[in-house]
């Protein structure tokens, strides 16, 4: 009986956390779609167009805010956001972005 209870209890606990993991990427990327959950965005100085990345592969947005991070794609705005991302951030707003259509 301790032994059900238990494990119960640990279920319990568990749901809402994992509940909860549903929505980081979500939460976390709500800074990014001021810009490129806009359809069409151009970014004013430099000149470019802003890709939308609802729907884009995890992978590539890991390796491109990585990047952002280390300095090797220039881009003060995004290496000042994926600066302050743990790598758990990282793949919760990438996972989030791939899920969107």
């Amino acid at each position: 009986m301790k032994a059900i209870l238990k494990s119960l209890a640990i279920i319990i606990i568990l749901i809402p956390m994992t509940h909860a993991d549903e929505y980081t990427g979500k939460e976390k990327s709500e800074t990014c779609l001021g810009c490129h959950a806009i359809e069409g965005y151009n970014n004013t100085y430099p000149t470019y167009k802003v890709p939308k990345l609802g729907g884009q592969h995890s992978d590539y947005i890991v390796s491109a805010l990585k990047a952002y991070q280390r300095g090797e794609r220039k881009h003060d705005t995004m290496h000042a956001n994926a600066s302050g991302l743990s790598d758990q951030d990282i793949n919760d707003i990438a996972n989030y972005f791939e899920s969107v259509k």
